[in-house]
């Protein structure tokens, strides 16, 4: 079934953050209804339509940033008080935006996650969960990773109500009061839950950061997994979920909002399984999404918040009706009507600008004036990704960019992004210098460019800082620098579990350091390792590497740790940045190694179809231009030989895959060459000199003469 939708803008806010707007319930059943958002400037506004206007119903002042917006009352009766959680506090407001709640959780840090149910109030900070009853403490839990969202579920099938945390560690954690009922594995780091009911159930819905979405049913003492979407199209992450029956079929539509700027809705076929139909690009980051009724009565819609505060709807009302003459007489005066209000409202804006920029003028030559600096918000984020070992820059600010400038004091390499109209060029670098760097590039953004997307691949085993300088259009121009972090191994991301059949080596440490110390030289060597120091004694953690598929088992405690991993070069970079920060705090460490000389073959026949595939890829890619030519020369290309000829039918295929990775062969060379020094390394043998045979015989590749030649070196 297909579902035409036509954009509305209602109205626009303050930059707002994820799950921070909410539709009020009808008064009848196709009634329009009242949205309520909230943004950073701590601003609660709640506005409803008349005659194709947002009419605000009433709006708080300013004050600290708004971070969730949530709907609730008594058990059974309409949803329709409205709390807001900023910092630490909890605020509720009527319908008509009378205050009459505010509760202080008192905790040192700010909540990020919060559900109303009824009297009961579900508050997560960063690593912390409470339950309150009445504003009483009820229960509370100590997450093992950071708190993204928080669902509760309640239903008939359920004998108390079930809060579920979503988890920076790719689980969803199920508690039952202050204690962990059971963990759900997840294919990837949740940052939003929905429940598929609004009126109680037990089926709830998951988005990750990674693009995926889920639906899993939550038990008394397990759960199950009812489908999964993957992200096959390279999307943006989930960042808002919700259900409603958009196409009118009697089953509730799955819609989605993404950090990219699409929507989508999911319909569900007999089978239950979801199938999408509908999409729709916005320019930002969608921060929530809600179905119902907004701009007109009986017309369904869906209702968006994106980060820079604008609140639009996708409306089923047609544009263009079909209507008598009387009619579009009448349609034609209210649109008039409505063009001139905005041009009225717009030289009133031109007026106050040009007021705004004298009074700037005159306060500039005065001797005592001081300069204001304008601020911006800027949205970053730099995640892995792990279809192609790349880190994903994001950056996404309320007003246009003018320019990025990228630098860092690590190789790296810059891939090729297809929705990034920025013009880059690059200037020279000086590495050997101390401070150097290894990157400079500057991306020109197009006018009313506010969201960048970039990527970056980083090698293992040279880390140091990315920074982003991000320069706005505004007057007069000012620069944030965002800077983040690459690490040792940073192409590793966590996993739930790994294959302990694999040929192992094995690093430990012994010496007189604390959990905590061991703890933060994890947090410096590997990506998604919380910042908390665990609780309990020791800890274990499971890495894949998202470049070979080599994997790597983690477990330490206090005074030792102990490292596994089927590839030597992983516990080589582990070793030597370990020792190195080891001896900044001055502690000895005992080091012991236990090299499985299997692991490196193990490891070549893992890069094998990568290199193959690459050399491939390089030798058709520089077979295309001759083949061209003689194409061009014979005027046909029916005397080639079916190779050759698919060679020239795939060329723009085969050359944008190259384009897109670049330096992709260097790289699994370089790979081999690591694998190959630090082999000899632990046998205290230094066999640089003979990385030139390597080199040759990488040149004309062939699996079993690489293998002969690392056992025979």
């Amino acid at each position: 079934m297909e579902i035409n939708l036509n954009r509305v803008d209602y109205i626009q806010v303050g930059v707002t953050s994820q799950k921070t707007m909410r539709l009020l319930p009808a008064l009848g059943k196709k009634a329009t209804q009242k949205v309520a958002v909230a943004d950073h400037d701590g601003v609660l506004t709640c506005f409803g339509m008349k005659k194709c206007d947002a009419v605000p119903v009433f709006k708080t002042l300013p004050g600290q940033k708004i971070c969730r917006i949530d709907l609730g009352g008594a058990v059974g009766t309409p949803q329709e008080k409205i709390f807001v959680c900023s910092g630490s506090q909890v605020r509720g407001f009527t319908k008509k935006g009378k205050q009459f709640l505010t509760f202080d959780a008192n905790l040192t840090e700010s909540i990020n996650a919060m559900q109303v149910s009824g009297a009961d109030l579900f508050v997560c900070a960063s690593y912390i969960y409470n339950h309150y009853c009445d504003c009483k403490d009820q229960d509370y839990f100590l997450s093992g990773d950071k708190i993204n969202d928080i669902i509760c579920l309640s239903s008939e099938d359920l004998a108390h109500t079930i809060p579920v945390l979503a988890c920076q560690d790719r689980v969803l954690r199920v508690l039952q009061g202050s204690e962990l009922a059971y963990e759900v594995e997840v294919p990837g780091q949740p940052s939003v839950l929905e429940c598929y009911n609004k009126d109680g159930g037990d089926a709830i819905l998951y988005g990750t950061t990674d693009g995926k979405i889920g639906s899993v049913h939550i038990g008394e003492g397990s759960a199950t997994t009812k489908w999964e979407i993957d992200n096959d199209k390279k999307k943006g992450g989930i960042l808002c979920l919700d259900t409603y029956d958009i196409t009118g079929d009697g089953v509730r539509d799955l819609l989605v909002g993404r950090d990219d700027g699409m929507v989508a809705v999911y319909g569900f076929d007999s089978t239950n399984e979801p199938t999408q139909r509908f999409e729709h690009a916005l320019s930002e980051s969608v921060t929530s999404i809600q179905g119902g009724c907004v701009g007109k009565e009986s017309y369904d819609e869906i209702l968006t918040a994106t980060y820079t505060g604008w609140v639009t709807g996708l409306t089923t009302e047609p544009q263009k009706a079909e209507l008598g003459a009387g009619d579009e007489v009448r349609i034609s005066k209210e649109v008039q009507a409505k063009v001139e209000a905005l041009r009225a409202e717009l030289e009133q804006l031109q007026v106050k600008v040009q007021v705004g920029r004298e009074q700037y003028q005159q306060t500039s030559l005065s001797k005592t004036a001081v300069s204001v600096v304008p601020t911006f918000s800027i949205n970053d984020k730099f995640t892995l990704c792990q279809d192609d070992a790349s880190y994903s820059l994001t950056l996404e600010v309320q007003t246009a960019i003018d320019n990025l400038l990228l630098q860092s004091d690590v190789p790296i390499d810059l891939l090729d992004v297809d929705n990034n109209s920025a013009v880059v060029s690059f200037s020279e670098c000086d590495s050997e210098q101390p401070n150097g760097n290894f990157l400079l590039a500057t991306y020109r953004c197009q006018a009313n460019t506010t969201r960048l997307e970039l990527k970056v691949r980083s090698i293992e085993g040279q880390y140091g800082t990315l920074q982003a300088y991000v320069t706005h259009r505004l007057q007069p121009k000012t620069c944030q620098v965002r800077q983040y972090r690459i690490k040792p191994l940073s192409l590793h991301q966590r996993t739930h579990s790994i294959d302990q059949d694999r040929p192992m080596n094995r690093l430990s440490l012994v010496g007189q350091f604390s959990f905590a110390e061991i703890h933060s030289w994890v947090v410096f060597c590997l990506p998604e390792v919380p910042e908390k120091t665990p609780a309990g004694e020791s800890v274990t953690f499971y890495f894949l590497n998202t470049f070979l598929g080599t994997q790597l088992h983690a477990t330490y405690s206090k005074g030792e740790g102990h490292f596994k991993s089927d590839n030597i070069s992983t516990i080589s970079i582990l070793s030597d940045v370990l020792s190195k920060e080891a001896t900044k705090r001055k502690i000895n460490l005992n080091i012991s190694y236990d090299i499985n000389d299997d692991s490196v073959s193990h490891t070549l026949k893992m890069i094998h179809p990568k290199l193959e595939y690459q050399l491939v890829l390089a030798r058709k890619v520089q077979l295309i231009d001759a083949l061209k030519e003689l194409q061009l020369h014979e005027g046909n290309a029916d005397f080639l030989i079916s190779e050759y000829r698919s060679i020239l039918d795939q060329s723009d295929i085969l050359l944008e895959e190259y384009k897109r990775q670049p330096a992709h062969l260097e790289r699994l060379y370089g790979m081999i060459t690591d694998l190959f020094i630090d082999k000899f390394k632990f046998k205290g043998q230094n066999v640089k000199a003979k990385v030139s045979s390597l080199l040759e015989i990488l040149d004309s590749y062939d699996l079993n003469s690489l293998l002969d030649f690392f056992n025979e070196a």
